[in-house]
């Protein structure tokens, strides 16, 4: 008893705490007990007061448990490095190993192109370089036309029959019929434009093809060098160097070359804004009609992602005209993401399910690659050809998996509506840095300067200064700012928000501050050893 205040009986702890708390309200259920109506009106008002209260602490709470973001936006000024570059001659490559297969191709190609449409392209389509074909060393000792592999006539293209447009038009769809291991589940890849059937046949057959290849293989031997791409590269003014560049092969765009990919040189520093301060590359944009139906777009491709990051060309990026000079202003944007319970992002890739099949950073492209690729190798024995393969695969070729085109379609499809769960498996990463670009674009060389510009680019790399095609490009990649936006993710409600919240409610609903609060729990407790020590002493009286 003499830890507590003792009190005689419920009721005079229960009015020494409404004469004594600091809650506004409580003293006039007992200053007003003779007047029975005031005081079940200051009861029931009391009782609403407490129910408003914690109803608004209920929705507090659910609120900060949805664990809520608000972007912050900041300015930055300071000298940052330049991006990477990679550019790619849109000009594929046939290799020595499989071309006669490819010119197998062709002349399936123009068979069903004659079929389709009657056209004859043999004389301006696929022909046209067989020279240098033949001159390549086919009957080497790894040529493939010696091994099994041979050209599927079962993926012919066809003509659908006649549907209607909605608008009384008729129209066919031409594609070619895929089907399972057993042939008793097929349907038709088609395409409302006749172009893009033929397209998507022939890279169909392209991927069969080049899965002959070794996985690994010496590009160099290959390649021309970056010379004939490249008739000058210059940064901030200064010539680049061999170092500053990396060189890799696409199989629809090309020869490819990265410049800045690691972005630890100090050389590529940007202090500077403007288009002097930029990198200016004079390039070769003659296509060569290596597989005419594989790249049907003459220039360059160039596309401005992070260092250490894979450049997905087929997804990004954007073509540079022949006889076209194009400057090329990019501004960045650094997004910073909180991850944890205010969203799904990762560091780097570590915490992440899916095994990355790229040798790069992480990003979101690279892990839903790697994760589409992990599921066609589970699910149809083999590998597609555009992306790396998990160790101990193989790549997909129709004479050792006949059905793998009915299962690579039906899978990619799952994956474009989000039905296959990568897009769960992959989130975003916690910091990227975006690149906002905008060009410009202008005639060059002009009518009266393209005869001194050939003339020394001729002297310069041996251009062939008599054509008369617009076969160069000029590009020049320069930052328009050197202030970049930053955009942070910070949590609407932190836990000093919520408490500074629900001490306004309080103060709100009853004008008291925390040491009320205290008071309330000391009532409790006051209220609990006092339950106890009355049943102690009915025990006692009853054994007595």
């Amino acid at each position: 008893e003499g830890l507590i205040e003792f009190y005689d009986s419920f009721k005079d702890m229960f009015e020494f705490f409404c004469k004594n708390t600091t809650i506004h309200g409580t003293i006039r259920l007992v200053c007003s007990d003779s007047n029975r109506m005031k005081t079940a009106f200051w009861t029931l008002l009391l009782l609403a007061s407490f129910g408003m209260l914690y109803w608004q602490f209920a929705l507090m709470f659910s609120q900060y448990w949805a664990y809520p973001v608000v972007l912050t936006m900041s300015m930055h000024s300071e000298p940052k490095m330049f991006p990477a570059i990679t550019i790619c001659n849109l000009d594929p490559y046939r290799f020595e190993l499989v071309s006669e297969h490819l010119v197998q191709l062709d002349q399936m190609a123009e068979e069903s192109i004659a079929f389709l449409y009657g056209i004859n392209t043999s004389a301006s389509l696929f022909h046209i370089n067989e020279k240098n074909i033949q001159a390549k060393d086919v009957s080497s000792s790894g040529n493939l036309s010696r091994s099994s592999f041979k050209l599927s006539q079962n993926f012919s293209l066809l003509r659908m029959p006649d549907h209607s447009n909605g608008l009384g038009k008729k129209y066919s769809k031409v594609g070619f019929r895929l089907c399972n291991a057993t042939g008793g589940n097929c349907f038709y890849k088609t395409h409302s434009s006749g172009m893009d059937a033929i397209l998507e046949w022939y890279r169909f057959h392209y991927m069969n093809i080049m899965s002959q290849l070794p996985v690994l293989i010496n590009i160099s031997d290959h390649e021309e060098q970056i010379e004939d791409m490249v008739y000058s590269c210059q940064y901030d003014g200064e010539p680049c160097r061999r170092s500053d560049y990396v060189h890799f092969h696409h199989p629809v765009f090309g020869s490819c070359y990265t410049f800045n990919s690691k972005g630890t040189d100090s050389f590529w520093t940007a202090t500077k804004p403007g288009i002097p301060y930029g990198l200016s590359l004079i390039l070769r944009a003659e296509q060569k009609d290596h597989i005419p139906l594989l790249a049907t777009v003459a220039g360059v491709k160039v596309m401005i992602h992070n260092h250490n990051q894979t450049p997905f060309l087929e997804h990004e990026g954007f073509d540079i005209r022949p006889g076209i000079a194009t400057t090329i202003g990019i501004q960045q944007d650094e997004v910073n993401r909180l991850g944890g319970n205010y969203g799904k992002c990762t560091t780097n890739g570590n915490d992440v399910n899916v095994k990355l099949l790229y040798n790069n950073s992480y990003t979101l492209q690279a892990c839903l690659h790697s994760c589409f690729q992990h599921i066609m190798v589970r699910k149809c024995g083999c590998g597609y050809y555009y992306y790396p393969l998990p160790p101990g695969a193989e790549y997909c070729d129709y004479n050792k998996h006949p059905a793998w085109g009915h299962c690579f379609y039906q899978l990619y499809s799952r994956l474009r509506n989000h039905h296959l769960n990568c897009f769960d498996q992959c989130p975003k990463p916690c910091r990227e840095s975006l690149y906002k670009v905008s060009a410009g674009t202008a005639k060059w060389p002009s009518a009266k300067s393209q005869a001194w510009v050939r003339q020394a680019l001729r002297h310069q790399n041996g251009y062939n200064s008599t054509s008369n095609r617009l076969d160069i490009a000029k590009v020049t990649v320069f930052y328009q700012q050197l202030n970049y936006k930053s955009v942070n993710e910070s949590p609407l409600l932190s836990v000093n928000l919520l408490l500074s919240s629900m001490g306004s409610q309080w103060s709100l609903w009853f004008g008291s501050s925390v040491l009320s609060v205290v008071e309330m729990l000391e009532l409790l407790v006051d209220m609990l050893v006092l339950s106890l020590l009355f049943c102690c002493q009915r025990l006692r009286s009853r054994r007595a």
